[in-house]
């Protein structure tokens, strides 16, 4: 996963055309980010000699490489991390012939088939397909504590990280479905969960409110922002502004539900995206608006955010891709 930055028409602009080193190389297939989606789609394509090149991004693996115990990922019986699962992914499509590059994709033209890309400002390539594989960000509070903490106790996600904290204290801060959703999911697991919301009501539907408030074990707490996670090596508490009077409270996981940034802006100019910015694709498979240019994992999914399901949707953008050139052909 990447970040990225639609920057013009490059087909068109003079200007950056001169900015260019060499002739155009070629691909039948470029995948835009890594993570699960884009390092699947690489083996599929690759095992269908198509020679995908992939491009990784700023963040080579996506969210998975900030993450510790990865545990519901099948194949690793006694559980992975994060960044080691993500170089087995990795190493897997290279097996196949698929190239896995360093750098970043400045700039797209999706206007007209080859498509056109820009690699780190300075290299043109031209591709018969494209399979968009950039992912989504976590949004996060911007506490500095927080980002001490990651992947320490501090989490986005619950299905990924409850099981860490079974009879344990826990927070989740939020106020919408979301939150709700990993609240009560955490529930199940955890001694206690603290539900932080900022307002004094959650934004959540009526029927995921009511089952915030008959489980038991959850606390919500109205009004209340963090200022502040404490610790020594890992999440030992949080320290709360209730109206201006500090409250601390012991945990011994941080999770943030306040929802996820899809990386689709470099592409928003051909392909259609919902309100959110998550890309829109043909029920049932990976296709865009645009023939020939496909999505897959956290950039067109706003609802699972799972390893599992990224990967899935890589391997069924690969099939379409391979589809797509054959017939073209």
């Amino acid at each position: 996963m990447a970040l990225f930055q639609t920057m013009g028409n490059i087909a068109n602009d003079p200007q950056e055309k001169k900015q260019i080193k060499g002739d155009a190389e070629k691909t039948k297939v470029l995948i835009i980010g890594s993570g699960p989606a884009g390092y699947t789609a690489a083996i599929y394509a690759a095992r269908a000699n198509l020679s995908p090149i992939l491009y990784q991004g700023l963040e080579p693996g996506g969210q998975l490489t900030t993450t510790t115990e990865v545990e519901n990922f099948p194949g690793y019986p006694q559980g992975v991390t994060g960044p080691v699962m993500m170089e087995d992914l990795k190493a897997q499509a290279e097996r196949f012939g698929a190239e896995s590059r360093w750098g970043i994709i400045s700039e797209v033209d999706l206007s007209n088939r080859p498509f056109k890309a820009i690699v780190d400002g300075t290299k043109l390539i031209e591709a018969e397909s494209i399979i968009i594989a950039t992912g989504a960000t976590a949004k996060y509070l911007g506490l500095s504590s927080e980002e001490k903490f990651k992947g320490s106790g501090v989490s986005a996600c619950a299905t990924c990280d409850g099981f860490f904290y079974k009879g344990k204290n826990v927070a989740v801060v939020g106020g919408g479905d979301t939150a709700a959703e990993e609240a009560t999911y955490l529930a199940g697991l955890c001694n206690k969960v603290y539900l932080i919301v900022r307002k004094n009501y959650l934004r959540a539907s009526k029927a995921m409110i009511e089952k915030v408030e008959r489980t038991k074990n959850i606390e919500i707490l109205y009004e209340h922002t963090t200022k502040e996670i404490i610790g020594s090596k890992v999440v030992g508490g949080a320290i709360l502004d209730n109206n201006g009077k500090d409250v601390t409270i012991e945990i011994d996981g941080f999770f943030v539900a306040i929802g996820h940034t899809p990386q689709s802006q470099l592409f928003t100019k051909w392909i259609d995206t919902d309100n959110e910015g998550y890309i829109k694709t043909l029920s049932g498979t990976s296709k865009t608006n645009v023939d020939g240019v496909f999505a897959c994992g956290d950039v067109m999914d706003s609802t699972y955010k799972q390893a599992i399901t990224a990967a899935g949707s890589g391997c069924k953008a690969a099939l379409d891709a391979e589809k797509f050139i054959s017939s073209q052909e």
